[in-house]
């Protein structure tokens, strides 16, 4: 009895190439993630806070068993604002504790080669950014104070992991993420991917239940 013959590599490639290039992602939730025009229907926060615990800030390049996550970072962030502004309001805070959110699908690139890639890259990123917040029933563009204070906290942030995970000295800290906000003292241990896991979505529960 004949088999049909497979199709041979040639073929198949030639088959692939008419089809557009897949431009989405899908998530373990089971949603399908367009990357170019995303909707806030198909965002979770487990599938950001599942993505974001196991991006490595620094490239993974730090001291410790395990990398430094963003998720973790971002619960720093959110501790970091309150300590600035102890009566920052609950969306505010999801606003931080969300602020590097759409490194779930893009990943977290370090500053410089954020500053190669241009403008087109960060469309790309405050339009991601946008349909989370959206998502999650926060305002499409942070209020200006809100971004300058998630910023100094963001930077504050950096200084402690640049000095205690990546190497950096205090001098050299200090010369590209600024001052350490005053009477605020950290010591990072970095944590599974589990843990920074469970954790961010614990305070994104508490603060949505804030926020009512």
């Amino acid at each position: 009895m004949p088999t049909a013959k497979a199709k041979s590599p040639t073929i198949r490639s030639r088959a692939n190439a008419t089809l557009p290039p897949r431009a989405w992602q899908r998530m373990l939730s089971g949603r399908r993630l367009d990357l170019l025009d995303p909707a806030a229907i198909d965002i979770e926060i487990d599938d950001i806070a599942l993505g974001l615990s196991r991006v490595a800030r620094w490239n993974g390049q730090t001291l410790g068993e395990f990398g430094f996550s963003v998720a973790q970072h971002c619960l720093v962030v959110d501790d970091i604002c309150v300590h600035i502004n102890p009566s920052l309001r609950p969306e505010h805070r999801l606003m931080a504790l969300l602020h590097d959110a759409p490194e779930y699908v893009i990943g977290d690139m370090i500053s410089p080669f954020k500053a190669a890639l241009g403008f087109d890259y960060r469309r790309f990123e405050t339009h991601l950014e946008q349909s989370i917040f959206i998502r999650f029933g926060l305002p499409a563009v942070m209020p200006a104070p809100v971004k300058t204070l998630i910023k100094r906290a963001d930077h504050a942030c950096a200084y402690f992991e640049a000095t205690q995970l990546a190497g950096f000295t205090d001098s050299e800290a200090r010369q590209y993420f600024g001052e350490p906000p005053a009477g605020y003292s950290l010591t990072i241990i970095p944590l599974p991917d589990k843990l920074a896991r469970e954790a961010f979505v614990s305070r994104f529960d508490a603060l949505m239940k804030l926020k009512g």
